[in-house]
């Protein structure tokens, strides 16, 4: 990701959210980090990948520590994906680049939280191994999040 990438990748975050009708407080839309996303992913420990066909940038997704969480656990963070991205296989690529990276600069758990209704990622993660929790971990300020996972790295 590069700085001139922030506007789209906030483009593209507020319209998959928007049109899942995920939008309020308690939801990552209105993350401050979401108008600027280089900033928030070039800090140590954290991480974010943007996919472009074609020289459009069509998502992203990547990692950071988990807020309020231990120094071992990182959250996978804002992965969001345009229409035309999805379905390729192109989240499965990414979850595992993000898994490898972050377990390669020593985190040893990662951490997800979504809602029941985006049933694509909810099954992208299950195949992924990553397992159901009975709540949230950390303190990410998302608390309209109803799917928490974990898994080991």
């Amino acid at each position: 990701m590069i700085s001139s990438d922030n506007p789209v990748i906030a483009m593209i975050i507020r319209e998959v959210m928007t049109s899942y009708s995920l939008v309020g407080e308690g939801y990552s839309i209105m993350d401050p980090e979401v108008d600027h996303m280089f900033e928030q992913y070039v800090r140590e420990g954290s991480n974010y990948w943007v996919l472009e066909s074609e020289g459009d940038v069509l998502g992203g997704g990547g990692y950071g520590p988990l807020a309020g969480g231990e120094t071992h656990q990182c959250e996978v963070k804002k992965m969001y994906f345009l229409p035309a991205l999805r379905g390729l296989g192109w989240g499965g690529r990414l979850l595992e680049k993000i898994l490898t990276e972050a377990r390669n600069i020593g985190y040893t758990y990662a951490y997800i939280e979504t809602v029941q209704q985006l049933r694509e990622a909810n099954q992208l993660y299950r195949k992924y191994d990553f397992q159901p929790l009975e709540g949230p971990l950390g303190k990410t300020g998302h608390g309209a999040c109803d799917v928490w996972y974990g898994r080991k790295l």
